[in-house]
């Protein structure tokens, strides 16, 4: 297990996000996942939307491939969702075509 010795850094961490890239699309899935726990009913009061809860938000067009929440939002199982791994839905089975 990591980080047992010592506290996990925190801030290192995110700092190499920022270097790589990976914080406009981490905030892009925040801000998606905010929307839709705003706009649905929570009836436990966990902060998760009830029909969210246990599952992932999909963008329709991966973040990963110049999509935004612009560009639609669905919610599926965790495993469907990264499932896709950078397919397209539209492709049959979510694979690249041959």
């Amino acid at each position: 297990m990591p980080y047992t010795k010592s506290p996990r850094p925190y801030k290192a961490e995110y700092q190499k996000q920022k270097e790589r890239g990976e914080h406009p699309d981490r905030m892009e899935r925040q801000r998606a996942r905010r929307k839709v726990d705003a706009s649905s009913p929570d009836a436990n009061s966990n902060g998760k939307a009830d029909k969210r809860e246990g599952k992932d938000i999909d963008h329709v067009k991966m973040l990963s491939k110049g999509g935004s929440n612009k560009d639609g939002l669905r919610i599926v199982s965790p495993a469907k969702n990264r499932a896709r791994n950078g397919h397209s839905v539209k492709e049959k089975g979510g694979k690249k075509p041959a």
